[in-house]
């Protein structure tokens, strides 16, 4: 057996679905010392993560921190502990992410009932309020507000107005949102959310934020049966993330380098301002999109449901080897954009500005690889 040496990653620039490029603050704080994760210092920098996550996410809910786990796990959170055997969940699915919950809802015991839309397009509230009325004993609608494997942006705040007006509690993936465009957790009434490290905050992926409202922890609190989940039964997580003025119970133990590093994501967030990232992201997406375009590249979402921080592009006739044209972007110019899921596998390109690599430098290099390439 080779003697094994220490591993050496390529420096790359990511420009795909996520993970996105993590800033050297973010990975400065990453090699910091380790504590435990019962020290009195890392708890009070637990206490600093759920201050910047509720204003990540523009909420008051004290039920707001982060799984120790990818943002798959912040779903699953949501779902385990929201959805019981027999509940019926209405399910918006116009993507791959959408399936994911439909898989959750049916491993919790419960109905899905699908609200389907074309990939590429935002969730229709017409066929949302349509499900709603011809099932009055659905009682969560779950949606995903930025998806992932189209690029498409759906309205939450109507969705989620929606579900009140049917009274329904809402699960809603901000896995690509968070930090990225306008989200109002607590003015839009969502009553659960998730989302993820990798994507606009510019962390390293394995960490899931989420926030609970009052209607869904009383909703947790009325459970007649057991969360299927031992690891992400908030009852018992909880007692870790809040000491409610005692000493905190041991449940697992945190990555306590990663959380490190969201909190100076976070840090770096709050220092640019919500409102100012979510401005650039808008901008650095016009600067591409204006790019793609003399290259004449062409988007697969229409332009108002269009999400800024990842461009679904449609693949010219031209390529012939679209996955030889990625591993090309790869080897001759460390860029990585992402591949079509699914239907559109294939047929698009998924090129990501998120955080950190939201940037006038990332763009000048993913528009001249594209047309090096191109041009071959």
């Amino acid at each position: 057996m080779p003697a094994s040496s220490s591993f050496m990653p390529p420096k790359r620039t990511l420009m795909g679905p996520g993970p996105s490029d993590v800033p050297d603050r973010v990975l400065a704080a990453l090699a910091q010392p380790t504590i435990g994760h019962l020290d009195p210092a890392f708890q009070g920098l637990m206490e600093d993560i759920k201050a910047l996550l509720k204003y990540a996410f523009q909420t008051e809910n004290r039920l707001t921190f982060p799984v120790s786990a990818p943002g798959s796990a912040g779903m699953e959170t949501c779902f385990v502990n929201l959805v019981e055997p027999g509940d019926t969940v209405i399910v918006c699915q116009n993507g791959a992410f959408g399936g994911r919950m439909k898989e959750n809802v049916e491993r919790c015991g419960g109905t899905a009932v699908m609200v389907m839309d074309d990939w590429g397009r935002a969730v229709s509230p017409a066929k949302v309020e349509a499900a709603l009325k011809a099932h009055p004993e659905a009682n969560i609608l779950a949606f995903v507000h930025a998806e992932t494997s189209t690029g498409a942006l759906s309205d939450a705040e109507t969705l989620c107005r929606l579900a009140q007006d049917h009274d329904c509690l809402t699960i809603v993936d901000a896995v690509t949102s968070l930090g990225g465009v306008p989200l109002y957790v607590d003015k839009w009434g969502i009553d659960a959310v998730y989302s993820g490290s990798q994507k606009c905050l510019s962390c390293p992926p394995g960490i899931s934020p989420v926030s609970f409202g009052d209607r869904a922890i009383a909703k947790i609190r009325a459970r007649t049966t057991k969360v299927q989940s031992w690891f992400l039964d908030l009852n018992l997580v909880m007692d870790y993330w809040e000491s409610n003025g005692g000493a905190r119970s041991y449940h697992h133990t945190a990555p306590v380098n990663a959380m490190y590093a969201l909190h100076e994501s976070l840090v770096m967030l709050k220092e640019e301002g919500l409102e100012n990232a979510w401005a650039r992201h808008q901008t650095m997406h016009e600067k591409l999109r204006d790019g793609l375009k003399e290259l004449g590249l062409t988007y697969l979402v229409p332009a108002p449901e269009r999400l800024p921080q990842l461009n679904s592009v449609m693949i010219p006739d031209t390529v012939t080897d679209e996955a030889a044209f990625r591993s090309a972007l790869l080897t001759d110019h460390n860029l990585e954009i992402g591949a079509g899921l699914g239907t559109l596998a294939g047929k698009v390109w998924r090129i990501g500005l998120m955080g950190y690599g939201a940037s006038d430098k990332n763009i000048a290099l993913c528009l001249n690889a594209l047309r090096t390439l191109l041009r071959r």
